[in-house]
């Protein structure tokens, strides 16, 4: 008996090496994805994302990062069916259902973009992402006015949010009011540097010797 609860010992601790060599590994490739993702080397970071997948198959953030880099490739179908994936296993991934809201509207299904905005918001009136998520929206449609105030929503109930952050940055630059959204750009990227095509906003304005505003 002895010798068997040693052979039993041996195999839970080869088990836990396993284990966390799998993790390992799954870090590793995820890491990796996401260094090539935030270099727009969409394709690249698509293929660690995969690798890490097949380790971890039920693993919440690499549905969601698999799914945006199918989203930057315009696989669109590929990346909504990664989405809801997403979303099935972790109901509450913000950024997620914010990313599948905009990829309903993009790809032409306008009401199903504002019913997931509405139902959200019933949902969960105090969470930013979906007043940015409907500041995105009114953008598109190019209603400005609204498109801000729901923005200022946003920013009013976290400041922080990167969403909220970025997209009054863009609507600023679309206002003709480049020297916030400098600002902005730079705060919504020292909470999430993985935004290329923030990065090439903010160097595009820099390149222009935009500054921060200057006061009154």
């Amino acid at each position: 008996m002895a010798t068997r609860r040693y052979f039993v010992l041996l195999l839970c601790l080869a088990g836990c090496v396993t284990n966390q060599a799998v993790e390992d590994k799954v870090r590793l490739y995820n890491d990796d994805g996401v260094a090539m993702f935030s270099q727009g080397r969409f394709l690249d970071a698509r293929e660690s994302f995969e690798l890490a997948l097949q380790l971890s198959p039920h693993d919440a953030d690499l549905l969601f990062n698999l799914a945006e880099c199918h989203d930057r490739l315009g696989n669109y179908a590929m990346a909504e069916q990664y989405y809801v994936l997403c979303l099935q296993k972790s109901a509450n991934n913000a950024d997620a259902r914010y990313a599948l809201g905009i990829l309903y509207y993009k790809t032409g299904r306008q009401a199903d973009a504002q019913k997931l905005i509405d139902q959200w918001l019933v949902e969960q009136p105090k969470n930013p992402e979906p007043y940015a998520l409907d500041g995105w929206r009114l953008r598109q449609e190019r209603d400005h006015t609204r498109a801000l105030g729901r923005l200022q929503q946003a920013n009013g109930l976290d400041p922080q949010n990167v969403h909220a952050l970025t997209e009054l940055a863009i609507l600023y630059e679309t206002m003709c009011m480049p020297d916030r959204a400098l600002v902005l750009y730079e705060r919504a990227l020292a909470r999430n540097p993985n935004q290329p095509e923030v990065v090439v906003r903010l160097a595009q304005l820099r390149a222009r010797n935009v500054g921060p505003p200057q006061p009154d």
